[in-house]
């Protein structure tokens, strides 16, 4: 850029100054970068003291810190020390991490012995929840991690509400749930607990979805529902799960662990949702630096700019210790910007003027900068040339440009005056892009002109010209020429536009081209000049080809699925026949229904079992492994034959249970980990007492007097899940007239809906068919009714007939 304008400092070059400045720029910002960091903290310390004091929201407690600033003439920073002075004072704590920032539990009042004679917390009725909330706000603005948020929740709320332990949740992207931190749990058990897949009955993930707390104040009852979290659960008699919020939608959730068995009520409630509440903008800024103008005016700007057709950037000046300006950084822009670089729209933001364009400094145009920044007066200045150095050659732009204020920063537009050389490169873009070139052919003077792209499509010297049309055929692969030679020939002749495919030889092989072109005639009708251009159309040629080969393997590899498929549904009727009438065994009537999914190309892995024990007594299986095809086909015979196996036997039932995990866990394989849920019972005909297990799998319905109820389950977490795990057998004695339901996931779950909906619709329907007489059948009555399912169903249904007398 160039300019008569004097230039400051004994009159430095403007390319000599822009330097200097670039240069002070990056010494100050190393200091700059130290700055933000402490301001920054103060900042959300404060915040987090109005949040606690007033029941703010992150932003209304933002917006007060400012509104009380510019109506004191303070300056923020100023504003955050002032409101941290007013904090009550109280002992000083021993430097330490962020986790000591509030002090540890007074002795005497740890366990029950916090809490008063009416089941309230001692330490939280005396003094109410905003010293409390002070503290955590206090303590929060020097935490580093997830870690120290979640030991400085147990540590605040340990003494006054009884909180033993926390736990961070966040979504990850495929849908799990990743620990972020924890507090007062055990690193073992966090350990067991760090990743959690994406299932169902996980109340952290149900809080998260539905963006609603959960207050679990009843193991016996949440243990039907959830997946508790401890070893045992029942470590931890009352739990709390709460969504952080924040922007849609939400992605954490935090824990609360209490060994006390009493409910949390209305004042706890409240307290523990506004310590969430506080905990929310630490944690989302935790890990990444805080950006000093969000949100505020340059999204607001930035969503004006994408409205407007026009140029127009948003520069926000850079000053130094003495308040000087030193640079401008572009902030926003309107999508239609574009600098003499080419830089369009979004490519602009980010960038400064003095490291992009240089020779702006100490031109009339900085000073109209600097002019309208300090005055508000609108510059608009002549029009200037700028000159920029591209690859080594000069290039010269015209610009006129408008620059106004807006509070603190300049709204700048311009005008390029040159636009027939920014076509051009457009021009010279569009072909490089779309590699193809323009031609033209003037008949009477026998002159040809190629644009220097058509040159790179035929791969062909530029020293040796033009190819006539006369000549082209010349070029042509044989195959080609009939078609291409009629085409060219009607052109000539008749006028008539020609598209036309072919092939050429060239020094890197043979090239796919497109000839497109047309003919302007004279006054007679005899076409005098043609024009049009060539395209290298390879790739494209070559995509198609990739297309087609793609297409055939998907054709390969769906016969190879359907005869995975076949394979695997005879294999699974060879290994697990169903009958088409009830069974009698033990004296019980036993009815089974198995209805494959209507979706997919996979059979699924569930499977039942009724068999008589040597001792007359019988063994019920219900099972169902995850994936599908054959190594889920595989899997369920394994298992099957095992515990047919070791019931007869005669293992007792949890140890059958024991061995089938270890079994699973030492045959997985590195692709495939099999994992299974399962339940299973032994009954004695000579007593009527059904002896059963179950390895995650749903709770057994039991229909009973015109009742039905589903069993409280014994412990045992599913099959292949770990080495460590336990299980428990309960007992139940039938009575004449009894239905006892089996079945897998599949006659439940409906996608979107709690697994309790489909739970309580399955006892409601089971109670209307026996009402309706359709007791024998029941269990392929049930799967019938199931149109539309996702996944696999099997059902066996245990009837204890009436008694004769």
């Amino acid at each position: 850029m160039t300019s008569d304008s004097a230039l400051p400092g004994g009159g430095a070059a403007p390319e000599v100054l822009a330097l200097a400045k670039v240069v002070a720029k990056l010494r100050a910002e190393v200091v700059g970068l130290e700055g933000l960091a402490s301001t920054t903290a103060v900042l959300e310390r404060a915040k987090g003291v109005l949040m606690a004091q007033e029941g703010l929201s992150e932003d209304a407690a933002y917006e007060t810190l400012l509104r009380r600033a510019n109506r004191r003439e303070r300056t923020l920073m100023e504003e955050c020390w002032i409101t941290l002075g007013r904090i009550p004072s109280r002992p000083a704590s021993p430097p330490g991490p962020a986790a000591q920032a509030c002090p540890p539990p007074a002795p005497g009042l740890t366990g029950l012995s916090a809490f008063g004679p009416d089941g309230h917390p001692a330490g939280f009725r005396r003094g109410g929840s905003r010293p409390i909330l002070a503290r955590l706000a206090d303590g929060l603005a020097g935490a580093h991690d997830p870690d120290d948020v979640a030991e400085l929740l147990r540590s605040s709320l340990g003494d006054p509400v009884g909180v033993d332990g926390v736990m961070i949740y966040a979504v990850a992207p495929a849908g799990s749930l990743e620990l972020a931190g924890h507090a007062g749990v055990g690193e073992e058990l966090a350990a067991q607990w760090r990743h959690v897949p994406p299932l169902s009955g996980l109340a952290a993930l149900e809080a998260i979805d539905g963006g609603q707390p959960l207050w679990l104040e009843d193991p016996a009852r949440d243990g039907i529902r959830y997946h508790l979290i401890g070893d045992p659960p029942e470590r931890w008699p009352t739990r709390a799960w709460l969504p952080v919020p924040g922007h849609r939608p939400v992605t954490a959730a935090i824990g609360f662990f209490r060994t006390r068995q009493a409910p949390f009520d209305a004042d706890t409630r409240t307290l523990l949702l506004r310590a969430v509440r506080l905990c929310a903008a630490p944690l989302r800024h935790l890990g990444r630096q805080p950006d000093p103008d969000e949100p505020g005016e340059v999204e607001a700007v930035q969503r004006i700019l994408d409205a407007l057709s026009g140029t127009a950037i948003l520069l926000t000046p850079l000053r130094s210790a003495t308040g000087e300006v030193e640079d401008y950084r572009i902030d926003a822009a309107a999508p239609a910007s574009v600098d003499v670089a080419g830089r369009r729209g979004k490519e602009l933001v980010g960038r400064r003027i003095l490291e992009t364009y240089p020779t702006v400094a100490g031109t009339a145009l900085w000073e109209g900068y600097l002019d309208t920044l300090t005055t508000g007066t609108v510059y608009e200045g002549e029009p200037f040339t700028y000159e920029e150095v591209t690859a080594g050659v000069p290039r010269h732009s015209s610009y006129s440009v408008r620059a106004t204020r807006l509070g603190d920063r300049l709204i700048v537009s311009w005008v390029r005056h040159d636009s027939s050389e920014r076509e051009v490169r457009r021009l010279d873009d569009m072909q490089r892009l779309g590699n193809l070139g323009w031609a033209g052919w003037h008949l009477a003077t026998d002159t040809i002109t190629w644009s220097e792209q058509v040159y790179a499509v035929f791969g062909r010297d530029p020293a040796l010209g033009p190819i006539g049309l006369e000549e082209l055929p010349r070029h042509v692969v044989p195959d080609d020429l009939p078609g291409l030679g009629a085409a060219v020939r009607r052109l000539l002749r008749d006028g008539t536009a020609l598209d036309q495919p072919f092939r050429v030889t060239t020094t890197e092989g043979v090239r796919h081209l497109r000839l497109v072109a047309e003919a302007q005639s004279d006054a007679d009708g005899t076409p005098v000049e043609v024009h049009g251009f060539f395209q290298d159309v390879t790739a494209q040629r070559d995509a198609e080809l990739a297309l087609h080969e793609s297409e055939r393997a998907v054709l390969v590899e769906r016969g190879m699925l359907q005869a995975e498929r076949t394979l695997a549904a005879r294999l699974q009727h060879a290994l697990l026949p169903i009958p088409e009438q009830s069974l009698e065994l033990a004296g019980l009537c036993i009815d089974v229904a198995y209805v494959p999914s209507e979706s997919g190309v996979n059979v699924g892995g569930d499977w039942y079992s009724a068999i008589e024990l040597p001792d007359k007594s019988a063994l019920f299986v219900v099972g169902d492994v995850a994936g599908h095809g054959l190594d889920a086909v595989a899997t369920m015979a394994q298992l099957r034959f095992t515990t047919k196996g070791m019931t007869i036997t005669g293992s007792a039932l949890p140890d059958v249970l024991s061995r089938l995990n270890t079994l699973l866990l030492h045959t997985a394989s590195d692709t495939y980990g099999a994992t299974a849920t399962m339940i299973m019972g032994r009954y004695q005909p000579w007593d009527r007492r059904l002896t059963w297990v179950r390895a995650g799998h749903l709770p057994p319905l039991l229909i009973r007097g015109g009742e039905a109820r589903f069993l409280p389950l014994p412990t045992g977490s599913l099959l292949g899940a770990g080495f460590d795990s336990v299980y428990t057998q309960d007992v139940l004695d039938l009575e004449p007239g009894d239905h006892l339901v089996l079945y897998t996931d599949g006659l439940v779950e409906e996608p979107g809906e709690e697994l309790d909906a489909g739970l309580a619709r399955l006892a409601a329907t089971a109670l209307r068919f026996l009402e309706e007489g359709r007791g024998e059948t029941l269990a392929r009555t049930l799967a019938a009714q199931r149109q539309g399912h996702r996944d696999d169903i099997c059902a066996l249904d245990i009837h204890v007939p009436d008694d004769p007398s």
